[in-house]
């Protein structure tokens, strides 16, 4: 399903948490939210996360809100308070290794797949951030800019987010020479100055084709052998 329940509406100012009493009002409990952190990375893994938020107060997460828009220290606290508040959640890590064999677009939708799978509490109804996932077995919705309309996907968000970069901090200290611990595996001038002298690391994603010019596998107007499809620079973060 890409589309609301028959009959029913979410007003544009319906705040954070319209969506799930809308939902609800629908008689749709439990709701999850699902969205991911790294897909624009050209090194470190990919995470999923998956979260079900309570009804009422108690699903009310102080400081929520997109992961991206939250400073480090602020989604720590929002993360904890997530953990603990959720009926239910989990994350789900696809290495650099899986995402080059798939391809970066089936990985984001396995990697959703599974988050909504490892769920201790069956949702009745998902909410995605952007595009529709199929194979939930559970009705769901694609909600543009979900993270930042959806409490339920805004959690999930901060739970990848979070999870994600705990991760790269550790393969900061297994591959100092990258920074990984600054900028978490997307495209700096500093990761750029790293790639070039030290070539790629085994926890670089070889998909992407800046990674390949710094193993010598294209030249430097990007022709040479690439097969499959590519990314070429991820220069902004996407989650």
């Amino acid at each position: 399903m890409t589309h609301l329940p028959e009959g029913m509406t979410v007003r544009r100012d319906a705040g954070l948490y319209g969506y799930e009493r809308a939902l609800r009002r629908a008689g749709l409990d439990p709701i999850a939210g699902v969205d991911e952190a790294g897909r624009g990375a050209c090194a470190g893994p990919l995470v999923a996360g998956a979260v079900v938020l309570p009804p009422g107060k108690a699903g009310i997460v102080p400081g929520l809100a997109d992961s991206k828009l939250l400073t480090e220290k602020a989604r720590e606290r929002v993360y904890a308070q997530v953990v603990r508040r959720a009926l239910a959640w989990s994350v789900v890590v696809i290495d650099s290794e899986e995402c080059d064999r798939l391809g970066m677009h089936v990985a984001n939708v396995e990697a959703l797949r599974r988050a909504v799978a490892r769920l201790d509490t069956r949702p009745a109804y998902v909410l995605t951030d952007g595009f529709p996932v199929d194979g939930l077995e559970v009705p769901g919705l694609a909600v543009w800019k979900g993270d930042r309309v959806a409490a339920c996907i805004a959690a999930a968000s901060v739970v990848a987010k979070v999870t994600r970069d705990r991760i790269m901090c550790e393969l900061d200290d297994a591959w100092p020479s990258y920074d990984f611990r600054t900028h978490k595996g997307y495209i700096t001038e500093t990761h750029s100055a790293a790639l070039t002298q030290h070539g790629p690391s085994p926890v670089h994603r070889m998909r992407f084709v800046n990674v390949r010019r710094a193993a010598g596998l294209v030249d430097s107007v990007g022709s040479g052998p690439a097969p499959g499809p590519m990314a070429a620079h991820a220069e902004t973060e996407d989650a």
